[in-house]
């Protein structure tokens, strides 16, 4: 099975890859290798290509500044993901996209459904539902959250960075989710293609935390791990404390249930999946 990677140089990308079944044939593509808001150049990649499955990784993730520059936001987690999805359809390819739990409002309190009411509070939020419509109904949509990996920039790595330097770091304690490690999200996205799984569907580890309690976590697992060398105090502080341009969800943990049940069964919880990740740091070096 040949299959193309879009923004295979993120963490998302390059978890893909290292997941990927051992009979299927990658290509893999970042922004200096396609650039994916130019229509007629995908077109005449993908026809070229002629893959027969496109797993977009892809995505405008700079959720603050996505407040200033909705318009480039928009091109590449809307426009360029309706382009890529067509490209797709044009060749006979399946079409896989990976959206975001900043769709909702966070004024739900149950973990939200696949097919809950979305309602996004920022500019990066409405640009990934617009992509998530562009999609199309044949797509395999999966709405994830709170990704980190070993390597890239992510708040499992910006912590370890800030406890590391400061006695004190301030964290946020009333946003709820669920961090999710991006090679599972890979292996399950690989799993679910495979399987011809269709529509909208979640997935992130299983459990809930505050970034507070994330952070917590981080810590210790850092300091198991040997990453760490002292404690660091940490201090939860409210989102009222931490004001940002881009409103974010105060809850937003997702409902898996139709995704466990094609992976046949649940994914690890969340904190496993950390002390994973710690290893992984560790044995890199």
């Amino acid at each position: 099975m040949k299959t193309l990677i879009v923004g295979a140089k993120g963490q998302l990308g390059r978890g893909l890859q290292a997941t990927a079944p051992e009979n299927v044939k990658l290509v893999c593509v970042d922004v200096d290798e396609l650039d994916i808001t130019d229509a007629d150049t995908v077109q005449a990649f993908v026809t070229r290509e002629t893959p027969d499955l496109i797993l977009n990784a892809a995505a405008y993730t700079a959720v603050d500044k996505a407040e200033a520059e909705e318009e480039l936001a928009l091109a590449i987690n809307g426009t360029a993901t309706g382009t890529l999805a067509a490209a797709a359809r044009s060749v006979g390819a399946r079409f896989v996209h990976v959206s975001t739990d900043f769709v909702f409002d966070g004024m739900s309190g149950v973990p939200y459904a696949p097919d809950a009411p979305t309602g996004p509070l920022s500019a990066y939020g409405r640009t990934k539902l617009a992509g998530e419509q562009l999609a199309g109904p044949d797509a395999l949509i999966v709405r994830t959250a709170w990704v980190y990996a070993p390597t890239g920039g992510n708040f499992v790595r910006t912590m370890l960075r800030l406890m590391g330097e400061r006695p004190e770091v301030r964290v946020v304690a009333d946003q709820i989710g669920t961090p999710t490690y991006a090679p599972g999200l890979a292996a399950a996205l690989w799993t679910m293609a495979g399987a011809g799984v269709a529509g909208i569907h979640h997935y992130t580890d299983s459990g809930a935390a505050s970034w507070y309690d994330f952070a917590v976590a981080i810590q210790e697992e850092g300091l198991a791990a040997g990453l760490l060398q002292q404690e660091a105090r940490i201090i939860p502080i409210p989102t009222s404390d931490y004001p940002t341009p881009a409103t974010r969800p105060h809850y937003s943990v997702l409902d898996k249930a139709s995704t466990f049940a094609a992976l046949g069964g649940p994914t690890p919880h969340w904190r496993a999946n950390l002390r994973v990740m710690m290893q992984a740091i560790k044995a890199e070096g």
